[in-house]
């Protein structure tokens, strides 16, 4: 049940958000085996000339960056997962944004089941809850 919240260096446009969305939805799903059915994916963009790297703008340099901060509950994936998982998102979001800059980020962030949680549950009662009914 994660959330993405996802920034990029482009103008607005709906297909590409689209096409974000479903690529990292995927490889959340293929690499750190969270259900898509509870997925979430926020999607938010910086001007090129208001996103600085270096000191200077992407508008200048030419090139298109993005952050990932992606919230998982914590012990529920390994390291190697989450390795896996940040080569893998940095090179679809290479093929889906174009010239990428190296210095852009993703943050798989480890919330601990009793702080976080949807529809008014924590993940810690939902894991309690799974373990009472699983016989």
């Amino acid at each position: 049940m994660p959330i993405l919240n996802v920034r990029l260096s482009t103008r607005p446009d709906s297909v590409q958000y689209a096409a974000v969305a479903g690529a990292l939805s995927r490889l959340t799903e293929q690499i750190l085996h969270k259900d898509p059915a509870l997925t979430s994916v926020a999607m938010s963009h910086v001007e090129p000339a208001h996103w600085f790297v270096g000191g200077a703008p992407l508008s200048q340099q030419g090139k298109t960056s993005f952050f990932l901060d992606i919230l998982v509950t914590d012990e529920t994936n390994t390291a190697a997962e989450k390795g896996a998982y940040i080569a893998a998102v940095f090179k679809e979001m290479a093929a889906l944004l174009g010239e990428l800059h190296d210095v852009s980020y993703i943050h798989v962030h480890d919330a601990r089941a009793a702080a976080w949680g949807y529809g008014g549950k924590t993940q810690q009662y939902r894991g309690i809850k799974k373990q009472l009914d699983t016989p």
